[in-house]
């Protein structure tokens, strides 16, 4: 490395790999060759990876990387086996650390935790590389072969395939399965199929304490010829003591009998074991709730803003039970005012408390359809915190004077008090402003505010319209249960006005916290959503040409690129003369350099396929060449909302980020003439601005929760996904019409018009019910059955009648076959 070179994670995991013993950082540096702001970044890294539990700190401040006991050679003769030149350890960037996602068909990828720009994409990992690395670990990967063949220019990010070196952090502490006797070992087959490992049960480690106890068992020595009816097929949630190691299965024992499969309510059981939600609350969690939850006195009142006198009201779904939003607004000659008013969570939950560990921990609640894994104990979420109605509650205030445009004229932000006139949902709001004669009348001295409130939306829509926002309505499965608790359909969700209007109110709030924060130059969290990939957009771009549609973006830069193994058909007019044959496939790949791609394009296009029958499908396929957002301590602009600073802020009782922000708000007005520069803090000695938090801390809770989010929303969908499966059992060999949403190579997806179910249609399958072989073309993203004359083709968009026709028991989605 010259002393110019950047300090990248990957040089200094190879030198820790290949050091013969811990090294110490002067020696790191050493070896690095790494001068001045190099071995500044240093210190700051290797704590990092300390975090992240990648390298470990030894005595006398030397490190290796995690779990290390000696230091072989085995990267360098590696590297020299598979035929690369040799190298010195400190220009070697084979390494790299990353999580392991895990395919049910065995192979896997490593999706680094630093993104790689000479990667194109994550590493891959065939099956017999995969060592004792289980799916969702945190591993140390070695690159062994790149593809640096045709099509690929030079310095282009490149394909590469490796092998994991070693396992630093377990994802499965625990894992949930089915248990089943066997006759040398009993094991249980875990729920999660990307683990391909059953886990061994030693014998007596089957049974509970409490089951031992019921049956008058000893767990030791243990009674080979005790069978136990109740444990046979049993749902069981299982402590792994012994990971897979060098061919030697992973054993553990059973911490949790849930029940048999198909019991009531077992499926959320499973699922909040499986993606390891926290879900019971300490003792000394519980007992800080209880105190905390004390009804609001003058002393709590003290120094804050009385509201009471307002009619400010909460308005939510039906079912919600915790209301972290209150919202007035009043019309005014020149404008607009605006309160938003929110749970002030952060004066109950105290930085570094129980409670506070907790919530951080669970980073947010989850909402199942019959239930809610809460991040805070109901004392706080329904109780003290939540805005009841005719209930004093303290908030944190966000008061806008809007112009006639909605244009933000004035911010103020303060804590207060309010007291809520009504407990309000989205339906009953609705009503009032569709001029419902019952509804208005029972809500008569509010009507005249909802109706101010909807003109206000609809006026700071426009404005987010005119800067570019997008507004993506997609709708979401909505299950219908009897009083029983029985699931009755799957529906369609609906959005009605009283929905934009609380979304409208709660991103101005957002946007304007956002853009106090940054101009006081106090470090925070934010809520970032970054430019898309441009491979992504042409990608996109090339399917909407197949609807007739464009985003319309000036002047994109392309290059060609020869696909591997792909080729393309002779025109139909080339294949009647002589010599026609295929050709190679070239795709066209934007230059990253003259990329211009701005949320106004993506707008446009929605705007245009507005109400048309593709507007389903362009939309699902827009949302999927964008980025996923995230948290970050740095303000990175929200690209879909056309926003140049955006956090969230109003949702502190759901939702960790935002008690975060909270926080930082009051720590920001508690100190009116802090200014970048004046860290408050040095626990680090990274951070230059004020605040609670420095850079470092801000970054870390950035990653946890935006991992929690990710984590609950996986779980939110897969329930849905089973109790899809669930209600689809039921009908099977019924008949549908359905609209094609999705083409693979392995069949095409669809989406039911009369209730909102998707599912495939495997290639198999058509196959047998057109007797004749079928294929996936490429160019249009079609399968096409047949040749000759007697071709069947199925597109994107198009229209199919099916028939549900089996349930994957692996995948628990729905497949369906073509109706005769």
């Amino acid at each position: 490395m010259s002393p110019d070179d950047v300090l990248r994670e990957d040089h200094l995991l190879n030198f820790l790999a290949n050091a013969r013993r811990p090294a110490s950082i002067r020696e790191i540096a050493s070896g690095l060759s790494l001068r001045h702001s190099g071995r500044r970044a240093l210190g700051g890294l290797l704590s990092r990876l300390k975090r992240q539990r990648v390298v470990e700190e030894v005595r006398g401040g030397r490190y290796r990387l995690a779990g290390e006991r000696s230091q072989p050679r085995a990267a360098a003769k590696s590297n020299f086996r598979s035929g690369a030149p040799p190298t010195s350890a400190t220009r070697d960037s084979n390494l790299l650390a990353g999580r392991l996602v895990a395919h049910r068909d065995g192979y896997g990828f490593v999706v680094p935790d630093s993104p790689r720009t000479d990667l194109d994409g994550d590493l891959f990992i065939p099956p017999d590389q995969l060592g004792d690395a289980m799916h969702g670990d945190r591993v140390i990967a070695r690159i062994e072969r790149r593809d640096t063949r045709r099509g690929q220019p030079g310095g282009s990010p490149v394909r590469a395939e490796g092998r994991v070196v070693r396992v630093l952090d377990r994802a499965h502490p625990t894992v949930v399965g089915l248990f089943h006797y066997g006759h040398r070992s009993n094991f249980v087959i875990p729920y999660e199929s990307r683990i391909r490992h059953e886990i061994v049960i030693p014998l007596g480690e089957e049974l509970t304490p409490q089951l031992a106890a019921k049956h008058k068992v000893k767990k030791y020595p243990a009674a080979e010829s005790v069978r136990l009816p109740e444990l046979e097929g049993a749902v069981v949630n299982v402590e792994v003591i012994r990971f897979p190691q060098t061919g030697v299965p992973a054993s553990g024992r059973i911490v949790e009998i849930l029940g048999k499969p198909g019991e009531f309510g077992l499926d959320v059981e499973i699922l909040i074991r499986k993606h390891h939600l926290p879900h019971q609350f300490s003792d000394d969690v519980l007992a800080q709730a209880r105190e905390a939850a004390r009804p609001v006195g003058n002393t709590e009142r003290q120094g804050r803003r009385d509201f009471r006198h307002l009619p400010i009201v909460t308005i939510d779904g039906e079912t919600a039970r915790d209301f972290d939003d209150a919202v007035y607004v009043e019309k005014r000659p020149d404008g607009w005012h605006l309160q938003v008013h929110i749970a002030d969570v952060a004066h109950y939950v105290r930085r570094d408390s129980p409670l506070d560990r907790e919530a951080r921990l669970r980073g947010t609640s989850v909402y199942f359809p019959d239930r809610a894994v809460p991040m805070l104990p109901e004392e706080l979420s329904n109780g003290i915190c939540s805005l009841n109605p005719q209930e004093d509650r303290l908030v944190m205030s966000v008061l806008l004077e809007l112009d006639q445009q909605g244009e933000i004229k004035d911010a103020e932000f303060t804590p207060g008090v309010i007291r809520s006139a009504e407990r309000m949902t989205y339906t009953a709001v609705n009503q009032v402003i569709e001029g419902d004669a019952v509804a208005t009348s029972r809500y008569a001295a509010l009507a005249p505010r909802f109706r101010e409130m909807r003109d206000l939306a609809l006026i700071l829509n426009a404005r987010r319209t005119r800067r570019g926002s997008m507004d993506f309505d997609l709708p979401e499965r909505v299950l219908t249960f009897d009083a029983e608790g029985q699931m009755t359909g799957i529906i369609r969700s609906e959005r009605n006005i009283a929905h934009r209007l609380i979304e409208e109110f709660m991103l101005a709030a957002n946007q304007a916290v956002a853009n106090y924060l940054e101009l006081r130059g106090i470090a925070s969290l934010h809520r970032v959503h970054e430019k898309p990939d441009p491979k992504k957009v042409l990608e996109f771009e090339e399917l909407a040409h197949a609807f007739g549609y464009s985003l319309g973006i000036p002047g994109l830069s392309e290059r060609r690129i020869a696909v591997r193994h792909g080729r393309v058909a002779p025109a139909a007019h080339a294949r009647r003369g002589a010599g026609a044959r295929e050709r190679p496939m070239v795709v066209t790949l934007p230059s990253s350099e003259n990329f211009q791609i701005r949320p106004q394009h993506y707008q446009r296009l929605t705007q245009k396929i507005a109400g048309k029958p593709e507007e389903r499908i362009l939309s699902y396929l827009m949302l999927r060449s964008l980025k996923q957002a995230r948290y970050t301590g740095e303000p990175l602009g929200h690209f879909a909302l056309a926003f140049d600073q955006y956090t969230h802020f109003t949702s502190p009782i759901r939702r960790y980020p935002d008690l975060v922000v909270h926080r930082v708000l009051k720590w920001a007005l508690a100190h009116p003439d802090a200014r970048s520069g004046e860290s408050s803090r040095s626990k680090d000695g990274g951070s230059a601005e004020p605040g609670p938090y420095t850079r470092g801390e801000l970054a870390a809770i950035a990653v946890e929760t935006s991992e929690a989010e990710r984590r609950a929303d996986a779980a939110e969908r897969e329930l849905m996904d089973w109790k899809t499966a669930q209600f689809m059992e039921q009908h099977l060999g019924d008949e549908y019409e359905a609209l094609i949403i999705s083409v693979q190579k392995f069949g095409f997806f669809v989406e039911l018009m009369e209730i909102f179910v998707e599912g495939l249609v495997p290639i198999n399958r058509l196959e047998e019910e057109t007797g004749a072989h079928c294929l996936y073309r490429e160019r249009d993203h079609a399968i096409v059955c047949g040749r000759g004359g007697h071709v069947r083709t199925w597109k994107l968009g198009d229209r199919a009648r099916v028939r549900a026709d089996r349930i994957d028991p692996i995948r628990r989605r729905v497949e369906f076959a073509l109706a005769k």
